[in-house]
């Protein structure tokens, strides 16, 4: 099934083509008008340098008018190989199509809304045909009928006819389109970008990351680069300023040969003033008790830390530098 950007937003038609394997551009002067696009021969010829295929509008009051406008436009300098007028259906619609497929140009007869009007498109020997599905939607029609009926028709009668499902509004436009198996669908950049997208598929990647993570980097360069260390002969409300300035919810409290004392928290901090009230706040961080600190070196990969997390059920380990505290790795740097 052919995928084409349907868009004349000049931004959106450059991430789109980025992608690489887009067939083609659609593009309304109803587009053109909106995005304030003035020099419309210009913008066509820029648009033609910048993608495979271009469909593009060619309107007049009788088929030798379409005709006419369709070589005005290549004598722009467009390639007829890579150029697709778009022809609204009608009558001299249909003849137009006709006298320019005679010239061998491509064509997509359009604004389709019945079976009868995709017949006489596909008999005059239209390269596209392009229901609007969301259009008709919006007036409380079987749009996926129609669509299917196309693609019958096509396949029954053997016309080489590619049916373009059109008037794109969401994801399930789009499986709908491949379950019905047009040919060719025509989509806007927003809904595109929206194919890809799944909350599992994003699970799943994020926890292929960490675990790529854990064995691949260290603890030291996971690590913020902040080293959030106190002397034992602090107060706690001087470590709690401390603690504020490192915007951390731990401290390494040292002893005065730089050897590990313990880790304070703000945890440890909540339970302290429960117990014993605001007056422990003058206290000195060596007046407490501590149990063993939970360390791990620097060079160690971060799945050591992991498993140390979770054997400690802690938030919070001292990364060491052959013993000497050299940061904080939280449970979040995970």
């Amino acid at each position: 099934m052919e995928l084409y950007l349907d868009s004349a937003n000049m931004k959106e038609i450059e991430e789109g083509f980025k992608l690489g394997f887009l067939n083609g551009l659609t593009t309304t002067p109803t587009f053109m008008q909106k995005e304030g696009i003035t020099d419309i021969d210009g913008t066509i010829v820029k648009l033609s340098k910048m993608v495979p295929v271009l469909q593009i509008e060619a309107l007049g009051n009788s088929a030798e008018e379409i005709l006419a406008e369709a070589e005005r436009q290549l004598a722009l300098g467009l390639d007829p190989k890579k150029t697709v007028f778009k022809i609204p259906v009608s009558l001299e619609g249909v003849r137009a199509c006709k006298m320019l497929r005679n010239k061998n140009y491509l064509v997509n007869v359009h604004l389709v809304y019945t079976l009868q009007q995709a017949y006489m498109a596909m008999q005059a020997g239209a390269s596209y045909v392009c229901p609007l599905v969301g259009r008709l939607q919006d007036q409380g029609h079987d749009a996926l009928t129609l669509v299917q009926q196309c693609v019958d028709a096509v396949d029954l009668y053997e016309y080489d006819t590619k049916i373009m499902f059109s008037s794109v509004r969401n994801v399930e436009h789009v499986r709908n389109a491949i379950n019905i198996g047009v040919h060719t669908i025509t989509v806007p950049l927003k809904v595109m970008k929206q194919l890809t997208e799944n909350n599992f598929t994003t699970v799943g990647t994020d926890q292929f990351i960490m675990d790529t993570r854990l064995m691949m980097v260290k603890v030291k360069e996971a690590i913020n680069g902040v080293n959030p260390i106190v002397d034992e002969s602090t107060s706690l409300s001087d470590a709690l300023v401390k603690m504020t300035e490192y915007n951390f919810g731990a401290v390494t409290v040292v002893k005065k040969d730089g050897s590990i004392r313990g880790v304070f928290t703000d945890g440890s901090l909540r339970k302290l003033l429960m117990e014993q009230g605001k007056d422990v706040l003058n206290k000195k961080l060596g007046d407490l008790t501590y149990r063993d600190p939970i360390s791990i070196e620097g060079d160690m990969l971060l799945n050591e830390a992991n498993t140390l997390f979770k054997k400690t059920s802690v938030d919070t380990i001292v990364v060491t530098d052959k013993g000497k505290p050299v940061g904080m790795l939280d449970i979040q740097d995970l």
